[in-house]
């Protein structure tokens, strides 16, 4: 079994808002994107928040467009052995650098981690930093997490009051 590895983050100096995952799924590690399997709600629930259409841009534009209104990316598992795709597959994970990164955003109001992995890897990477700035964990987008999608979005909500110039 090969490891596998996330992508690097999207993050700017007007990074408000940190959007965290676990690991990127075979689908995402296939095309080279963050959340490219199309049954995952991440780019409708962002797009939904910002009132833009982001599963209708390209990747590149989506991205783009994130940074545009202070939505950062990354993950909290650098590499890690995984059969497939689900977060409690992973094993011998190595952590990136979140408090690094954290500590390199100076506009940084809200850590958001997508599913309970990335709550509980990410919180305790950035024990350090516990309190500097509002965490969230979030229901997460993949379609494995079967709670309606209403009841993600109103909770992903949650992160417009940072994201309001």
């Amino acid at each position: 079994m090969t490891a596998k590895r996330c992508f690097p983050p999207v993050v700017d100096a007007q990074t408000r808002v940190l959007v965290l995952g676990s690991l990127p799924g075979e689908v995402s590690l296939a095309q080279n994107q963050y959340y490219a399997n199309k049954q995952n709600r991440f780019w409708f629930l962002l797009g939904e928040i910002i009132g833009r259409d982001l599963p209708g841009m390209d990747y590149p534009t989506r991205l783009q467009t994130l940074l545009q209104h202070h939505i950062g990316l990354w993950d909290v598992v650098a590499e890690a052995q995984r059969v497939g795709s689900l977060d409690s597959n992973i094993r011998d994970h190595a952590s990136n650098d979140l408090q690094g990164l954290v500590d390199s955003l100076p506009r940084l109001a809200a850590i958001a981690f997508n599913g309970g992995t990335a709550a509980k890897l990410g919180s305790r990477a950035l024990a350090a930093s516990a309190g500097r700035h509002q965490w969230l964990a979030l229901p997460s987008s993949s379609p494995a997490y079967t709670i309606p999608y209403a009841d993600k979005l109103r909770a992903w909500q949650a992160l417009r009051v940072w994201l309001a110039d």
